[in-house]
């Protein structure tokens, strides 16, 4: 018969045995996940839709955080306001209520579209003013009570790189949501996203500041979150923490001194649907 202490070994070896089991399973199921170079700076949204999609799976979605891109509607209040996708003839329009606490207005083209991210919910007035202290008229939203609503945590402009590029003085100081294609690595702060052939545009230029968390390749297609700014040394210098050398400054100031660059604060790999 074993002693107390004999028995306290075997009970810890077993239990050592287990943690190691567990571990190596756990290293099977997340090592995948590791394999994209470039890690998401901020959480990933849990799924990528079309408004469509919220309209036609809205039980199977609620409650769940999703990233919509689409056009907007109609604007219903200050804080809300409708999208759809215009390319589906007959898609119910979503309400999106902005409780993220910032002001948003919509853009003046009304072909821009705007990224919308955050839970879907079914509608219910009384229950959205007392979760997110808002003041909301129920007249205005009687046709969309119990229907599909996001209540959006983040909201931003979404146009097309070759779109800011054409005209980047309607966007210079905007917080903007861009997906494009990576086209021209300049340093592992710095890249160009491709203009997607759009007639007069050119590749926007994106800088991380700070320390990049993770690297992007060529070809590889992003989302990238920042505000659109002239491309002024001076002033970027002064406001963010940038760690390029002489040679590299050098070659983005005479290259793109004044034209819009795109400062970064997220970069992830983009399964946005367009």
């Amino acid at each position: 018969m074993m002693n107390t202490l004999d028995q306290n070994k075997s009970f810890a070896q077993k239990l050592w045995n287990a943690k190691g089991t567990i571990a190596l399973a756990l290293s099977i199921v997340l090592l995948p996940a590791c394999n994209n170079n470039l890690e998401r700076e901020a959480a990933v949204p849990e799924t990528n839709v079309t408004a469509e999609e919220v309209a036609d799976n809205t039980n199977q979605l609620i409650g769940k955080t999703v990233t919509v891109r689409s056009q907007p509607i109609r604007k219903i209040a200050p804080t809300t306001f409708t999208i759809s996708d215009k390319q589906f003839f007959g898609s119910e329009p979503i309400l999106v209520v902005n409780a993220s606490g910032k002001l948003f207005a919509l853009p003046a083209d009304s072909n821009t579209p705007v990224q919308v991210t955050g839970p879907v919910r079914k509608l219910v007035v009384a229950d959205i003013e007392r979760e997110y202290n808002l003041d909301l008229d129920p007249k205005l939203y009687a046709e969309y009570e119990n229907k599909p609503a996001i209540i959006a945590q983040a909201i931003a402009l979404a146009p097309k790189p070759g779109e800011i590029t054409t005209n980047p003085r309607q966007y210079y100081g905007k917080t903007l949501a861009v997906t494009g294609e990576v086209e021209d690595i300049r340093s592992a702060s710095s890249f160009t996203l491709d203009e997607d052939k759009l007639l007069g545009g050119q590749d926007l230029l994106v800088i991380r500041a700070g320390t990049p968390k993770g690297t992007v390749n060529e070809g590889e297609k992003v989302a990238v979150t920042g505000v659109l700014r002239p491309f002024v040394v001076a002033e970027l210098e002064r406001d963010y923490d940038l760690t390029w050398d002489l040679t590299l400054q050098r070659k983005l100031e005479a290259e793109y001194s004044n034209k819009p660059v795109l400062v970064a604060t997220e970069v992830y790999p983009s399964a946005i649907p367009q």
